[in-house]
């Protein structure tokens, strides 16, 4: 009979463990936009001059034409390719000589979904579209888990703490704005440190 009322006094004990007081506070339940699905965005659909640039600068990466790629580069007013001001052909031939094939760099951006940002009035469409974004929208608790993951992958642990120190988007990334004229390709981490 004793090991009844031990038996009875255990389970008494565990209810009131677990049943809440009616003092404390509700739990804390998510805003609703926390607790739906992430939501791919919509593709950008890039235009006809952007278009004709990226097809033209995927002819020349895959044809390994350093020369092509610096023609076109020069004929972009305000074209940059480095922070340190060499020639386009030179610092291209240089990271190319050190192990960092630009053509094989340019194909794999040109590959990756492309972003649109809005930058002295005129569009540019920026590879990748992860570069297009704000600073404070690379935060990885702020992204999906997709995209999270595409990130890492794309700029490493040393690109997302530089982004965590409230810098834009580290990583290499090229841009053709809308009216076809080709931007940027800079390296960013992989070659301009």
């Amino acid at each position: 009979m004793r090991w009844r009322s031990v038996l009875l006094a255990v389970g008494a004990l565990a209810l009131a463990a677990c049943s809440r007081g009616g003092d404390e506070p509700a739990p804390a339940i998510p805003e609703e936009s926390l607790t739906q699905a992430p939501v791919a965005p919509e593709p950008v659909e890039i235009s006809g001059e952007v278009s004709k640039t990226r097809d033209t600068l995927l002819r020349h990466a895959r044809a390994g034409s350093l020369g092509g790629l610096s023609r076109m580069a020069e004929a972009s007013d305000g074209f940059i390719s480095n922070f340190g001001g060499q020639p386009h052909r030179d610092f291209w031939d240089l990271l190319r000589r050190t192990g960092l094939d630009p053509n094989l760099k340019l194909r794999q951006l040109l590959d990756e979904p492309a972003g649109v940002r809005e930058v002295d009035g005129e569009r540019w469409y920026v590879w990748p579209d992860l570069a297009a974004r704000d600073a404070a929208d690379l935060i990885p608790e702020k992204m999906s888990f997709q995209d999270r993951k595409r990130l890492r992958e794309l700029i490493g642990d040393d690109g997302i703490a530089l982004i965590r120190d409230g810098k834009g988007y580290p990583g290499m990334r090229t841009a053709i704005a809308e009216d076809g004229r080709w931007v940027y390709f800079v390296l960013g981490l992989d070659g301009e440190d």
